[in-house]
């Protein structure tokens, strides 16, 4: 069973079991996102009592939150039980692409050289991680949502913000990669 699971799947697995799962959320009534989950995870340590946007009842989200864990579950397995041991197979114009930035390509999923524990350690580290983080949480309140939530959810319902939204993250993902990037590496 394990050999299975080592393997790649098509695409076209994880477009019916995104598709399933959705229609499963339509059928209760739910909506997904994994940012709505940071949310509740702020009321539950009680920011409501300070901030107005905390304040809801959070048991309304676990199943939320237990779609976050599984997958935070997920992740771990199939990063340590699933592992072949072998390099990331990455294509050599990506490479070069990592090599023109000064970002040497170690055959892991992220390169050491910019996930590594001295990231933690250096100041241009520790201010990409805070802007970076700012950012990003900012991006999400004011879309209304994060990437997920959004490209999976909100299209599936065919929601117009939704698809305004995911075009502002292809654009803002694009300017980001083509950009920005070569100016902070």
């Amino acid at each position: 069973m394990l050999e299975i699971l080592r393997q790649p799947w098509p695409w076209y697995i994880s477009g019916a079991a995104i598709a399933f799962i959705m229609v499963l959320l339509l059928f209760f009534g739910k909506s997904f996102g994994v940012s709505t989950n940071l949310r509740t995870m702020c009321t539950i340590v009680g920011a409501g009592k300070r901030v107005k946007f905390f304040e809801f009842d959070w048991k309304t989200q676990k199943w939320n939150l237990l779609f976050l864990f599984g997958s935070v579950l997920g992740g771990i397995a199939a990063s340590t039980l699933l592992r072949d041991n072998e390099p990331l197979r990455l294509s050599a114009a990506t490479i070069e692409d990592l090599k023109g930035l000064g970002i040497a390509f170690d055959g892991g999923l992220n390169p050491a050289q910019l996930f590594g524990a001295d990231l933690f350690t250096s100041p241009k580290g520790i201010a990409i991680l805070l802007l970076g983080g700012i950012l990003v949480g900012f991006g999400t309140r004011y879309a209304g949502g994060c990437t997920s939530g959004h490209a999976i959810s909100g299209l599936s319902n065919l929601q117009i913000p939704s698809l305004i939204a995911v075009v502002g993250f292809f654009i803002g993902g694009l300017a980001m990669t083509h950009l920005l990037l070569p100016l902070i590496f």
